[in-house]
């Protein structure tokens, strides 16, 4: 049962990737700056260039959530890769907000005063507050499973002390 749930679940992580990146590579066709470049303009812009960038941190946090459900899957949950990988997905969830923070102010301040740019914004604030309640997550995670790796290492050590008396 564990092993489906792992396997199912990192099918999600995956089909996740797969959307993401299916989304970066069609948004900017359709986005309204867009409507007059040629394709390689459009993929230049140093603002989906900035996006792309961006994206970087998310799928390695993609990568390890990934890998992490592997060590799960594989009954190695209390061991130091499980640790670094929560680790990992914390910090990158960490940087992905603050780069999204950094973008969103971006547009704030330097958007066309024709343009409207709350819907940007309101994106913005709800990825960055999805990051933050990620990173949380993957720091109380963290916390447990540091928690768990002592105990196990402390079980260790006694029952080895049993087996020399």
């Amino acid at each position: 049962m564990k092993q489906r749930l792992t396997v199912f679940l990192q099918a999600v992580i995956v089909l996740i990737g797969i959307v993401v990146l299916a989304m970066m590579i069609w948004l900017p066709l359709i986005e309204g700056r867009a409507e007059n470049l040629d394709l390689l303009s459009i993929y230049l812009d140093p603002f989906i260039l900035y996006g792309y960038a961006t994206a970087i941190v998310f799928f390695v946090a993609l990568y390890k959530a990934f890998k992490l459900l592997g060590y799960i899957g594989q009954n190695k949950e209390f061991s130091q890769n499980p640790l670094s990988a929560l680790r990992s997905i914390k910090y990158c969830s960490i940087v992905l907000s603050v780069l999204i923070m950094m973008a969103g102010l971006y547009i704030k301040i330097f958007h066309d005063k024709e343009d409207d740019p709350a819907g940007f914004l309101a994106l913005c604030i709800i990825i960055i507050f999805a990051s933050i309640v990620v990173a949380a997550s993957a720091a109380v995670f963290e916390k447990i499973l540091q928690y768990g790796i002592e105990i196990k290492l402390e079980n260790e050590k006694i029952k080895s002390e049993q087996r020399i008396n």
